[in-house]
């Protein structure tokens, strides 16, 4: 806190060319064709003809007005006049001295990104899933491990679902339906039609020889606007045939054969908030 004007601070100032007048010792600073006032005299440094002029006694400054000790004459030649600023912070930091190094994480905001400058990403949260899941239900049920939370850091964020899964039926000529959901809305889903079901993906285990080894690998590739700054948690649910009570499986075949060819997989969810 300071009594009286507050100190001008790291911002280091060349100011514009001063052309002299033959018998005048007063001159207006400028930078930028703006006047300027520095805090001291002690805060400038001021060369005329050549030799570093001394603080108090060679000069003075009031405002942004230099004043010389003695009227300048014509051939007289004002060098330069830079103003320090204050040396004992570091304030507002000079052009071009802020490195990348030197941003703390987080610290850049969407909103201070440029127009144009969107589309960056700003986290990134995935969940893995090596364990195997089945499920006879007929009702969309949730899938064990198949989900992951983000919070986005505004709303005007988009969330890029990934979603790699790996799917098989325990009997042949049965179909299974999944879905992708935000919190409890389904997502990502096909256009309703009559009586078909309405899925993010679907398998039918065709009958075939070795069917029953069958593992489908199905992707989800999904660009949402949850439009919240709230942890928004996503999802894989699934339901199967209920005719011969089937199963569908995860990251294992219908027949999960004790053998090479009865395989064990993983499958994954991931999110990656993309900033406005």
């Amino acid at each position: 806190m300071y009594i009286g004007k507050t100190p001008t601070v790291g911002n280091f100032q060349v100011c514009d060319a001063i052309s002299v007048v033959n018998g005048q010792a007063a001159y207006t600073l400028q930078v930028g064709g703006t006047n300027v006032a520095p805090e001291s005299a002690n805060h400038m440094l001021v060369s005329l003809n050549g030799v570093l002029q001394k603080p108090g006694s060679s000069f003075t400054i009031s405002g942004s007005t230099m004043t010389f000790a003695s009227n300048l004459a014509t051939g007289d030649v004002i060098d330069f006049v830079q103003i320090l600023g204050s040396t004992l912070d570091l304030g507002v930091p000079s052009d071009a001295t802020v490195s990348t190094a030197k941003i703390v994480d987080g610290a850049v905001t969407s909103a201070k990104l440029a127009s144009g400058a969107g589309g960056k990403i700003g986290q990134v949260v995935q969940a893995v899933k090596t364990d195997t899941f089945t499920s006879t239900s007929g009702s969309l049920t949730d899938i064990t491990g198949m989900s992951a939370a983000i919070t986005p850091s505004a709303t005007s964020s988009k969330v890029l679902v990934k979603v790699v899964m790996h799917v098989g039926m325990t009997a042949a000529d049965r179909y299974s339906v999944f879905q992708l959901v935000r919190g409890s809305t389904a997502i990502s889903l096909g256009a309703a039609s009559s009586s078909r079901s309405n899925a993010s993906f679907a398998h039918v285990r065709v009958d075939a020889n070795g069917s029953a080894n069958e593992v489908e690998t199905k992707t989800i590739t999904f660009l949402d606007s949850p439009s919240t700054t709230s942890e928004t948690t996503y999802k894989m649910q699934g339901l199967t045939q209920t005719d011969s009570s089937p199963s569908f499986t995860v990251n294992r075949s219908g027949g999960d054969a004790d053998a090479a060819h009865g395989f064990r997989v993983a499958s994954s969810i991931t999110l990656m908030e993309v900033l406005a």
